[in-house]
This record gives C-alpha cells, sequence and structure tokens, in this order.
C-alpha cells in the first residue's frame, strides 16, 4: 500500500518555527517529485513548495520564499519543510503529495489533479 504521513504540526506563536515531515511508505520517493501543499479553512488547496526527486530543484510559492526551506532524505524516504517566521496566514492543513515526472522535476507541480498520492495533513496553526 502506498502511503504518505505528514507530521511535526501543531500550534507556534508569529515568528515561531515548525519542521514538518513526510513519511512515504509502500514505495520510495527517489523517484518522486514532492510538493509540499496547505489548505485553510473556506480556501482551495494551495502549493507551497516541490523537491524533485533527487532533491537539487526547490521551488516555493511567493508568499513563503525566503521563510520556508524544502529537503529530503532519500534513504530515509522522508521530506521535510522547515517552516521559519510563521506568520498567522500560515495557518492551514498542510498535505504532502507524490508525483512521477520526466526527470523527476517539478512539473506543474502546484496542479492538485496532477496528484495521486496524497498524505493526511497535518494542522499548523499560527497564533498568539
Amino acid at each position: 500500500q502506498l502511503q504518505l504521513v505528514e507530521s511535526g504540526g501543531g500550534l507556534v506563536q508569529p515568528g515561531g518555527s515548525l519542521r514538518l515531515s513526510c513519511a512515504a511508505s509502500g514505495f520510495t520517493l527517489d523517484n518522486y517529485a514532492v510538493t509540499w501543499f496547505r489548505q485553510a479553512p473556506g480556501k482551495e488547496r494551495e502549493g507551497v513548495s516541490c523537491i524533485s526527486s533527487g532533491g537539487s530543484i526547490t521551488n516555493y510559492a511567493n508568499s513563503v520564499k525566503g521563510r520556508f526551506t524544502i529537503s529530503r532524505d532519500n534513504a530515509k524516504n522522508m521530506v521535510y519543510l522547515q517552516m521559519n517566521s510563521l506568520k498567522p496566514e500560515d495557518t492551514a492543513v498542510y498535505y504532502c503529495a507524490a508525483r512521477r515526472t520526466m526527470l523527476g522535476l517539478c512539473v506543474s507541480s502546484f496542479l492538485t489533479t496532477s496528484y495521486n498520492n496524497w498524505g493526511q495533513g497535518t494542522q499548523v496553526t499560527v497564533s498568539s
């Protein structure tokens, strides 16, 4: 069974940091581009960051550039999202999604319909 499980969410004050983890089981992530998405109440799911299968290429939504860092450890079958300088508008359920693409690149990476493999999400709440 292919499975992605997110963890690391929680309640944090504005300006604080969290590190989210995405653990894969049933398959190896080293051939998959992985994207973090988030969805706030009443809003559509939006792409946050993508990392290519080998970890050499990353991209970020403009709203998180300079604050978030995506990384991966294929030996551990894990992808991470380090979130710094968190803002209340970062509050959302965060999901990871994996997709095989040509050369494992982040192409059309923020289109939710492109992904078949999703985790269940982890809640991030940024509030004082």
